[in-house]
C-alpha cells in the first residue's frame, strides 16, 4: 500500500508498506548486485547506514549461484541475512549492457553467459519464476532497455514487445504468488516505462502500462547516454502520465544532482552504482563536492572525509591521509572506508529530503543542496 503524505509542486513524501516493512519515500536504494554491496559491506553496515532497500540483480544470481540454490536456502533474505525490503532487477537491463552476448526474440532473449558462456534463455515468464525463487518484496517486469541514440522505428517495436511482455509478467506473477511453495506470495510488481528519448512513444507507453493497475511503475532507460537534460525533460514528459497513486521509480540514476531533480518532478525510488563504484576508486561525496583521494593534496590530511559526518568512517576519525594510504597500498580496507561513507551520505540525503518535503521546504532544501555540490 502506497499513501502520499505531503506534497510540494509534483514532489511526493509518502510511505509504502510492504510484507518486509515499511519504505519511507522518497528513497535511495543500495546495490548489492550479487545479493553484496561491492566493498565488504555486510548487511549489519547496511542497518547502520540507514538502508531501507537492498537492491539485487535477477540475471546474476540466476548465473551464480543459481536461483533454484538460493530458493533452497529460503530465499534471498534469509540468504543474505537481511530482514527489510528487497528489490530485484529483471535481468532487463543486462539485454542492454550485455548486447555482444544476445539476441532478442519475442518469446524472450538468448544469452551466453559473461561468465562461463553457456546458453541461457530468459523471457518474462524465466524472469518473473526466478525472482519468485528469490522471493524478493519488488520484482521488476522484464523489458528491454533500447540505447537513447537508437532510431525511431527500432524504439517503438522494442517498447511495443515490452509492453507484451509486462502482460505476460504480471499473469505469471500472479500464478507463483498463487503457489504452496513461494516463497514470498506478497511479492509485488513494477511494469517499466521505456522510449528512449521520444516524447510521444514515452507518454503512449506510460498510459498502456498504467492501465494494468501494478503495485509501481519505473522509467528505465535514462542515464544510459543522454544528457542529464534530456533525462529531466522525459521525466517532466512522462510521469504526468503514470499513476500519482503509485510509487515511481527512476532506474540507475544517479548522482545527488540528478535525485534532486527528479524528487522534484515526482519521483520516489532511485538506485545507482555511483556511491559504491566511486568509493572503491577513492572518489567520496561530500556537502563540499566530490573529492579524489588519490589527490596528492591528501597525503597529509589528517581531517576526516568530511567534518560533522556521522558516518562510521568520520565519526571514528580516521583520516584522509589514512584512507588515501589504505587506496594505495591496495588495502581492501580502504575500499570499505569509501563506499561506507559514499552509502551514508546518499541514505543521509534522502533522510533530509524526506525532512525537506515534510515542513514544506523541499524547493528551499534543494537549492541550498545544489550550491554546495
Amino acid at each position: 500500500m502506497y499513501k502520499i503524505l505531503k506534497r510540494e509542486g509534483r514532489a511526493k513524501r509518502a510511505e509504502f508498506t510492504t510484507v518486509h516493512g515499511v519504505i519511507q519515500t522518497p528513497v535511495f536504494m543500495n546495490v548489492g548486485t550479487v545479493a553484496a554491496i561491492k566493498g565488504a559491506v555486510s548487511t549489519e553496515d547496511l542497518e547502520q547506514l540507514g538502508t531501507q532497500v537492498e537492491l539485487s540483480n535477477t540475471y546474476h544470481l540466476h548465473v551464480r549461484p543459481g536461483d533454484e540454490v538460493i530458493k533452497q536456502l529460503g530465499g534471498l533474505h534469509k540468504f543474505m541475512l537481511w530482514d527489510r525490503p528487497i528489490l530485484t532487477d529483471s535481468g532487463g537491463f543486462q539485454v542492454f549492457s550485455l548486447a555482444s552476448l544476445r539476441k532478442i526474440k519475442e518469446e524472450g532473449v538468448y544469452f551466453h553467459s559473461h561468465i562461463d558462456g553457456r546458453k541461457i534463455f530468459m523471457g518474462p515468464e524465466e524472469s518473473m519464476r526466478i525472482q519468485s525463487n528469490l522471493g524478493s518484496t519488488i520484482a521488476m517486469a522484464f523489458d528491454e532497455c533500447p540505447s537513447s541514440v537508437a532510431d525511431r522505428s527500432y524504439v517503438q517495436a522494442s517498447v511495443d514487445r515490452t509492453a507484451r511482455w509486462l502482460e505476460r509478467c504480471k499473469k505469471e506473477m500472479s500464478r507463483l504468488n498463487g503457489l504452496e511453495d513461494t516463497i514470498n506470495p506478497h511479492q509485488l510488481l513494477f511494469g517499466i516505462n521505456q522510449g528512449a528519448v521520444f516524447d510521444d512513444i514515452r507518454i503512449e507507453h506510460a498510459k498502456r502500462i498504467s492501465e494494468l493497475e501494478l503495485d509501481g511503475y519505473a522509467v528505465g532507460g535514462l542515464a544510459v547516454g543522454e544528457t542529464h537534460e534530456q533525462m529531466y525533460h522525459v521525466l517532466e514528459e512522462t510521469v504526468p502520465y503514470l499513476p500519482v497513486e503509485k510509487p515511481v521509480y527512476l532506474m540507475g540514476v544517479g548522482t545527488p544532482a540528478n535525485i534532486l531533480e527528479a524528487v522534484e518532478r515526482g519521483v520516489d525510488f532511485f538506485d545507482c552504482v555511483y556511491p559504491t563504484r566511486n568509493g572503491r576508486h577513492g572518489h567520496l561525496y561530500t556537502n563540499h563536492g566530490k573529492i579524489n583521494l588519490f589527490n596528492a593534496q591528501y597525503e597529509l590530511d589528517e581531517r576526516p572525509i568530511e567534518e560533522g559526518c556521522n558516518c562510521p568512517v568520520c565519526k571514528k576519525g580516521y583520516s584522509r591521509a589514512y584512507i588515501r594510504h589504505l587506496l594505495k597500498a591496495k588495502e581492501m580496507l580502504g575500499m570499505r572506508f569509501c563506499v561506507l561513507h559514499n552509502l551514508y551520505f546518499y541514505n543521509t540525503m534522502m533522510t533530509e529530503i524526506r525532512a525537506a518535503l515534510d515542513a514544506g521546504e523541499f524547493a528551499a532544501y534543494k537549492k541550498k543542496k545544489l550550491e554546495g555540490l
